[in-house]
């Protein structure tokens, strides 16, 4: 089943990721938000896993193209690509922080305007509706 995600961050004008659009294994559109959460994080790792890195391919450089530098500064995130993490990701892992963040109120799930509070609270994929993940950043200081 096809959605279509963004993640944005509070304070921010433009989104950390535009909308995508991603394929999930899923039969059944009437799904839990945590059984959600899980099934995006599972296409992430897989994405991860697939995304092959030779110890020989090592860019020593990291000069980008000319026209890429403008379009990496547009999103305020400059990366070249690199993997330099090496390890495989334990998908479990991956899916109890996921849902452990979602508890612990790090990041808000929005299902169109609707914004998904509980993990047993169910949503209809076959709507169609935009997926946005909103990640909450908390105020620190000190009363000096």
């Amino acid at each position: 089943m096809n959605i279509s995600i963004s993640v944005k961050q509070l304070g921010k004008k433009h989104p950390i990721l535009q909308e995508k659009s991603i394929a999930l294994d899923i039969e059944n559109p009437v799904i839990t938000t945590q059984k959600l959460i899980e099934s995006i994080v599972e296409y992430q790792v897989q994405l991860f896993h697939s995304s092959s890195f030779e110890f020989e391919d090592e860019d020593k450089i990291h000069l980008p193209k000319e026209n890429y530098l403008p379009i990496l500064t547009d999103t305020g995130k400059v990366g070249f690509g690199a993997l330099y993490n090496h390890n495989k990701v334990d998908l479990a892992k991956a899916q109890e922080n996921a849902i452990v963040a979602f508890e612990d109120g790090l990041y808000a799930v929005f299902y169109g305007d609707d914004q998904l509070e509980t993990l047993t609270e169910e949503i209809d994929l076959s709507k169609n509706k935009s997926i946005t993940f909103i990640r909450l950043t908390f105020l620190a200081g000190s009363y000096w």
